[in-house]
């Protein structure tokens, strides 16, 4: 308790904490990146080959999860050691390059976790301006904060690899900011947490049942309801409007660009996770300018 107090009282130590917080957090999210997508292909074989009644090809294959194996160079297969796996300073002592093969390591680690520090020092200074320094309600503000923006990462990443946006975050991201609100830590109130996310989740619901009868097709995931749904919990149905005008807008700008570099072609999908993703963090440190803009004058 007596830390707690330390750190409420002296936001310029609780940003910091959160800032290198966020650095470890982010090498961890590397891993989460990575693996998560491949755990469950794994489950999803095993429960058909279940559902099927036929062998699981891959029934005696080694443990794979978010801790087991460790972490190995690609190029190699050694495993990386300790002293190397210090976010950011070891990509920078090794010069991006694995220590004994020399293969190059993706620039994406030491963004991931830049942007993981990042994130967790800007909660921090956002949930401190302004609030009193002998209450600990906005560090705790700041660490929920500071989560929902590392799960966001996390969401956006996975989808743009592999266009999945698992339940395995998407759940708990709800439930935990429906809980946040009913116990009045964060957000808006339980009643407009409870009809943002109602409202994000019909909302799409809608739109991907009338572009599948009109044409035929599947225009998104249901991960995409979810996702919007449980940002709605965090923030709210005033946001949702903001919220969708982000990601569209986002979205349009990256698949123009990415259609002219030629890095993608016209019909191929691509993910709408990662720009919901980015409108979140935006309607997370911006939420009372954007419902001020939008209902200004409104009684809600």
């Amino acid at each position: 308790m007596q830390f707690i107090h330390v750190l409420a009282t002296q936001p310029t130590l609780s940003i910091t904490a959160l800032a290198v917080l966020g650095l470890l957090v982010g090498s961890f999210l590397n891993v989460v990146i990575h693996r998560l997508p491949r755990m469950l292909e794994r489950e999803w074989r095993a429960e058909c080959c279940e559902f099927l009644a036929q062998p699981d090809p891959q029934a005696d294959a080694p443990v794979f999860n978010l801790v087991t194996p460790r972490s190995r160079c690609p190029g190699c297969g050694t495993m990386v050691a300790a002293r190397d796996n210090l976010p950011l300073l070891s990509w920078v002592l090794l010069r991006g390059r694995c220590r004994h093969c020399a293969a190059p390591i993706s620039w994406r680690y030491p963004l991931v976790e830049a942007a993981g520090g990042l994130l967790g020092g800007l909660a921090g200074w956002h949930f401190s301006q302004g609030a009193p320094t002998d209450s600990a309600l906005w560090l705790a503000q700041a660490l929920l904060a500071a989560g929902l923006c590392w799960s966001l990462l996390t969401l956006a990443l996975i989808d743009f690899d592999t266009q999945l946006l698992p339940d395995a975050i998407n759940q708990p991201l709800l439930w935990v900011g429906l809980g946040a609100s009913f116990f009045e830590l964060f957000g808006p109130d339980l009643r407009d947490a409870v009809l943002g996310a109602m409202g994000g989740y019909g909302f799409l619901w809608c739109v991907y049942w009338g572009f599948k009868l009109l044409t035929g097709k599947e225009g998104m995931g249901y991960g995409d309801f979810k996702l919007l749904g449980a940002l709605g919990a965090w923030l709210g149905w005033q946001v949702l409007p903001m919220l969708l005008v982000i990601s569209a807008g986002v979205g349009a700008v990256i698949g123009v660009a990415l259609l002219v570099s030629g890095r993608t072609s016209r019909g191929k999908p691509m993910p709408f996770g990662p720009y919901l993703a980015i409108a979140g963090v935006i309607g997370l440190f911006w939420r009372e300018d954007i419902v001020g803009f939008l209902f200004a004058g409104t009684r809600l």
